[in-house]
């Protein structure tokens, strides 16, 4: 096998073997060099990519050995806030006019992977952040949301993944159980370290609000327009609000029971102060948001549910998380997540 393997080598470049006689010998010898020349580049491509294999591949593993391999020969330097010069500082949200969804497609798309998942060129992100919306029947509202927030987030250098969490049916919407849900469907795609919850009707107005995780809970969205840009009250924990997993595991996610509108911030709220750790905020000028007109379907038990939500932190939960999960779709904007919840198994365990 080794001869005739040789031969083909060396006819391709244009040598043949001859056994006897000097001139076939420094034809051997040229066509040994060229040879061990191939190889050491093959050897040094190799060594640049790294030693995983590239043969079937997605683009995004292939994009990650490129750029983020070990033995990268050029290293990344990590990603900061200063680096990208297209940080704008106070910026304006566009709420008036609704794009195409193949519009936006055409627009981000080509900066993104499978999934609306974003990965710095220039840089090595410190962090992997995963948005979280919970959703239902808000299509304008998502579409125009997409425009703003992929650009925004971009321009802070960070790795991230849109992740939109639709309940499926007419049952009262529950945006915890979603935000939970989100949660854990994201950490199964990806390993991310920093989880942001985000209500779809809401837009920073400010790139200085950096999207991150602090030691302890971040409450992003303290500024809002239609609040005057005034914080409600102290313990305010709703709109757009970030914490770690190992925070979510340790208040145990968000509590599972609260359908219709409102109470499940306030019960998150409790849970990471009753932890031991505080709410932090940017200041004023920086947390500012502009907030989409939408109609809220009032839950009717919310303070009664919120009374029991000390009893509750440790059996309501992501360690009793009940769901189905219908559909699961890699966009080219977002990764979509239909899933139906029943009502009545959630809220029996409880005597509600």
């Amino acid at each position: 096998m080794w001869p005739s393997a040789r031969s083909a080598i060396c006819s391709s470049c244009g040598i043949r073997f001859v056994k006897s006689s000097v001139r076939g010998q420094g034809r051997l010898i040229l066509c040994l060099l060229i040879l061990m020349l191939l190889t050491s580049l093959i050897v040094s491509f190799a060594y640049t990519v790294g030693e995983s294999s590239v043969v079937g591949t997605s683009l995004g593993s292939l994009h990650h050995q490129l750029f983020y391999s070990k033995k990268n020969s050029r290293e990344l330097r990590e990603c900061h806030f200063a680096f990208n010069d297209t940080s704008k500082g106070p910026i304006e949200a566009d709420t008036v006019s609704v794009p195409g969804i193949h519009e936006l497609e055409e627009m981000l798309g080509p900066d993104l992977m499978p999934g609306g998942h974003f990965v710095p060129r220039l840089c090595r992100s410190k962090t992997k952040v995963a948005i979280i919306i919970p959703f239902r029947d808000r299509r304008i509202h998502l579409k125009i949301f997409l425009r703003h927030m992929h650009p925004f987030l971009q321009r802070q250098n960070v790795e991230y993944g849109i992740f939109v969490v639709e309940q499926e049916g007419v049952t009262p919407f529950n945006r915890a159980i979603l935000l939970n849900i989100g949660y854990v469907e994201s950490e199964m795609l990806h390993h991310y370290d920093c989880f942001i919850f985000h209500d779809v009707d809401l837009l920073p107005l400010d790139d200085r609000n950096i999207y991150a995780c602090s030691e302890n809970p971040v409450h992003l969205s303290a500024s809002i327009d239609t609040h005057d840009f005034k914080l409600m009250y102290n313990n305010l924990f709703g709109g757009v609000s970030a914490l770690t997993k190992e925070m979510m595991l340790k208040v145990n996610g968000f509590s599972n029971i609260y359908f219709g509108w409102g109470g499940e911030d306030d019960d998150m709220s409790y849970r990471v102060r009753s932890h031991g750790m505080d709410i932090e905020r940017y200041i004023p000028e920086v947390a500012r948001y502009t907030m989409m007109k939408h109609a809220k379907a009032d839950g009717p038990s919310r303070y009664r549910l919120f009374a029991s939500s000390r009893d509750r932190i440790h059996s309501d939960g992501i360690n009793t998380l009940k769901y189905e999960r219908i559909d699961i779709q890699l966009l080219p904007l977002y990764t979509w997540i239909l899933v139906r919840i029943n009502e009545s198994e959630i809220l029996e365990p409880f005597g509600l």
